[in-house]
């Protein structure tokens, strides 16, 4: 059994399939928790899908991947809960490579008892709904939402409320599910589940890396991702996650920064998600350098499902995490933190291990951390950065370039906050849209027009394999950004000039 037209009927192809299949076995199965919720919301997909069956679900999840040409994964055992994961098939005219993503997900929990006990188990009223599946032959109807907690209620008033004091005690994970089920659907926390939550928040610490990044990321993932740190600063969490941003509270900057660091950092982030979602019809954002090339770049899914504007948000928030460390006063009464970059990337390094970050996004997040000075410091007054500065900022960044760029307008916006002068802020933009064309142009010129390879270095001078090859290409490539080479005689010539010099003198 397949599921047919789901691209045209999704909400009726699903949940029919699935009732035909539990109806043949005479299994009782209800759609339940998030599927249900957003069904009644009509934000429903039918990508992700939530089951609850009486049994075992890791045979019932067997079956069904077998009758719908899926993949079973057993998710929990211990807690009865299996996945079923059916890949969505090319449409009329595409290949495999071009069929869209969006595979179905079928998450199945097994219970004793009746519904409503299961039901008692979950989170939140909202998620303590479910829908018979019936047999098949007729649509689900939400009339026959099984809702024992007042969820409907609840999803009226545009509330988050827990079912129980044991909630949170049961599972501490939900702690961050509950802030974050509130943002994306911007409903309110329960006065008293909040205040559950706050007497509950040490109980996070029990709770698995890799969950944590989760949850933590689909926040930052949210429009308003300021707002949502903020709550979960109120609730005792953010600082339990990321326990670095505590010694940030309080501490004072010089004049040339509105806000402490603290403050500083959390504005970073909302700064870091305005940045890049295009002009806003805003005197301030429609300066940043924006092009549709720039919305699809930040969209890329970069690190763990994440985007990377996502992990920028990250960098936002971790790039100062070192000042507190690294603050001084010099003999002339400046306030100084030297080195805050390169301490900040290894304390970042560190925490994004014990959340499980891919090695990817950990690099990405460090570097952008340990080099967001460096744009500015690029160049001197008024002047603009040369060619080489900026052939060589690419080189060295690779793959967060561009992405370090626009931390760097966060940073100057979170640094200037409401005494933001408009005049300084077009010199900054124009600064920041002069690397960004130029180095994409020089790597676009680079990448297509090689004037000679390691190869050709190779045979022309005699040369083994080794560094001194990729020495001489990046010498000859700066000097080419620099507009001193142009032709491959002249970069031959260029790397003839290297060999001889001290440098390279003598080197195989």
């Amino acid at each position: 059994m397949l599921i047919q037209d789901t691209e045209r009927e999704p909400a009726a192809a699903v949940p029919a399939a699935l009732g035909q299949f539990f109806s043949a076995r005479e299994t009782p199965a209800f759609l339940v928790g998030g599927y249900v919720r957003d069904l009644l919301l009509s934000v429903g997909s039918w990508h992700d899908v939530d089951i609850a069956v009486q049994g075992d679900a890791g045979q019932v999840a067997q079956d069904l991947a077998s009758s719908l040409g899926g993949v079973c994964v057993p998710l929990s055992p211990r807690h009865g809960i299996a996945r079923v994961v059916v890949a969505r098939p090319p449409q009329d005219g595409q290949t495999s490579d071009e069929a869209p993503s969006g595979d179905l997900v079928i998450d199945i929990v097994g219970y004793l008892g009746s519904i409503e006990e299961e039901l008692a188990r979950r989170d939140f009223t909202i998620d303590a709904l479910a829908l018979p599946l019936g047999d098949g032959s007729e649509p689900v109807s939400i009339d026959q939402v099984i809702d024992p907690f007042n969820g409907r209620e609840d999803l009226t008033r545009k509330c988050i409320r827990a079912l129980g004091p044991g909630v949170f005690r049961d599972d501490p994970g939900r702690l961050l599910r509950g802030v974050r089920l509130a943002a994306q659907l911007k409903f309110r926390l329960d006065p008293e589940t909040a205040a559950l939550m706050s007497a509950e928040a040490p109980r996070i610490s029990q709770v698995s890396g890799d969950r944590l990044r989760d949850e933590f990321l689909l926040l930052l993932s949210l429009d308003g991702a300021r707002g949502h740190l903020q709550v979960l600063d109120r609730l005792d969490l953010l600082c339990r996650v990321i326990p670095e941003l505590t010694a940030t509270k309080g501490v004072e900057q010089p004049r040339v920064h509105y806000w402490d660091v603290w403050d500083h950092v959390i504005h970073s982030v909302e700064y870091a998600e305005l940045v890049t979602k295009g002009h806003q019809n805003s005197p301030v954002y429609s300066l940043a350098p924006w092009t549709e090339e720039t919305e699809q770049y930040f969209g890329q899914q970069v690190s763990d499902g994440h985007t990377r504007r996502t992990l920028l948000k990250l960098a936002a928030l971790l790039h100062d995490i070192a000042k507190p460390q690294t603050k001084n006063t010099d003999e002339t009464g400046r306030t100084r933190f030297l080195g805050h970059s390169e301490l900040g990337a290894t304390m970042a390094d560190a925490r994004l291990r014990q959340l499980r970050l891919s090695s990817r996004g950990i690099s990405m997040v460090t570097t952008m951390v340990a080099q967001h000075l460096r744009p500015t410091n690029m160049s001197q007054g008024d002047q603009l950065p040369s060619n080489r500065a900026i052939y060589r900022y690419f080189r060295d960044l690779d793959d967060v370039a561009i992405d370090t760029l626009y931390l760097c307008l966060a940073d100057y916006l979170a640094a200037k906050g409401p005494d933001l002068s408009l005049d300084d802020w077009v010199a900054h933009t124009q600064m920041i849209s002069y690397i960004l064309q130029t180095g994409t142009q020089q790597t676009v010129v680079q990448k297509s027009e090689r004037l000679v390879t390691g190869h050709d270095l190779m045979d022309h001078f005699h040369l083994s394999p080794g560094p001194i090859v990729g020495e001489l290409l990046d010498r000859i490539g700066e000097a080419r950004a620099a507009g001193e080479v142009t032709t491959r005689e002249e970069a031959l010539a260029e790397a003839a000039e290297a060999l001889a010099g001290p440098s390279l003198e003598g080197r195989e």
